[in-house]
């Protein structure tokens, strides 16, 4: 019988999948953990209720751990990450109107992001109006990615286009309503605007950036330091999901667990489509996305420092903190492999033997490679 009592928070996207697994699949009580998932409306509600101790561990935003360990949190608690929660996963979605102009600007029929961003910079520069695109939250891989990528095609965040934030199971229906022109979010946000008529999927993560990080697991650090054989049996339990989950096999089971009245509560070929990755871009029209969404392959449930400082140059780069050797270095210490292998190792798996990646592994649509070592300034 378990006898680890663990509450997990978590919010209705595809990449809860791996805690909803570990649960549904008895992988947790295996491992002796009695698992309680919380659902959660949003990201704000996730981060707190770990802060005052209602939850244990929380699917969380992979930024979410380094703001609050950085103090850009409202709650002065330390939290770190020893697992992700898989790669990629995210898409941005625009609004019927602004697909019919991004067409007349030349957008290509495709999801490659160069040509979609140079169509979508034209529409901007001609003006009729000012654009504004949804995220999930300020410190998000969404709003990163989404300033990244609107960056990198010519288009200045905040100043050519206003960016806010909703939560993302409203953002199909403000696309719908024109409260926005469009949104990045996690599945199965972008193909419920895609089933509802709103929108159009114009580009995924997986090809702004590949093999790149979203959500993670987030542990307030004085429960990691207090529970070292709670934690490690959890991550064992949740890396035992994501083997299960990497198995095309297992993906149309996954997708009705997932899909149940409990967790995401949506029909589940709706979520077969980010987890298999056949893409709807718009109604009737689908694609296959090598990589859209991996839960196990790619060294995927991994806590790249890497990855750790890219989201903390991001910050830098758009004024959240001003960087410093301290912040770097505190933002580096928020993500924990040492924590990961320890608690992997019985698998016998071949796990990375480097807490970072090599110099240009980490490289995005525009051609350009991220080097940690280079954090200087608010252009970096």
């Amino acid at each position: 019988m378990p006898d680890l009592r663990i509450t997990a928070g978590f919010l209705p996207l595809l990449d809860s999948l791996l805690l909803v697994i570990a649960r549904e699949r008895g992988l947790a009580a295996a491992q002796g953990i009695d698992l309680t998932l919380v659902r959660e409306t949003s990201w704000a509600n996730i981060r707190d209720r770990v802060a005052v101790g209602h939850f244990e561990v929380a699917q969380m935003l992979g930024p979410m751990p380094i703001a609050a360990n950085l103090g850009l949190s409202p709650i002065d608690v330390a939290i770190v990450a020893p697992m992700a929660l898989g790669l990629g996963g995210n898409a941005i979605t625009v609004s019927n109107r602004l697909w019919e102009r991004m067409l007349k600007a030349g957008a290509p029929g495709s999801i490659e992001p160069a040509p979609a961003g140079a169509a979508l910079a034209r529409v901007v520069a001609a003006g009729d109006g000012r654009l504004c695109f949804a995220v999930t939250h300020p410190f998000s891989g969404h709003n990163y990615e989404l300033r990244y990528w609107l960056a990198a095609s010519g288009i200045r965040p905040d100043a050519d286009v206003d960016i806010v934030i909703l939560p993302p199971q409203l953002m199909a229906d403000a696309l719908a309503a024109g409260t926005v022109d469009g949104y990045c979010a996690g599945e199965p946000w972008n193909s419920a605007g895609v089933l509802a008529g709103a929108g159009r999927i114009v580009t995924v993560k997986a090809r702004l950036w590949p093999d790149s990080p979203d959500k993670v697991l987030g542990v307030e650090q004085r429960w990691a330091e207090a529970h070292p054989e709670a934690l490690a049996a959890l991550l064992r339990a949740l890396y035992a999901a994501s083997l299960w989950c990497g198995d095309p096999a297992n993906h149309a089971e996954a997708a009705a667990i997932l899909g149940g009245p409990a967790y995401l509560d949506k029909p589940s070929d709706l979520l077969l489509r980010g987890l298999s990755g056949r893409l709807e871009l718009a109604r009737g029209e689908t694609v296959r996305v090598a990589d859209f969404f991996v839960p196990n392959a790619h060294s995927a449930t991994f806590p790249w420092v890497t990855h750790a400082l890219w989201y903390y140059a991001q910050m830098v780069r758009w004024g959240d903190v001003v960087h410093t050797p301290a912040h770097q270095a505190q933002a580096a210490r928020s993500y924990r492999p040492d924590l990961y292998r320890a608690a992997i190792a019985p698998f016998g798996a071949s796990l990375p033997t480097s807490d970072e990646k090599q110099p240009g592994q980490m490289r995005f649509f525009d051609g350009a490679s991220f080097d940690p070592t280079r954090i200087t300034t608010p252009s970096a």
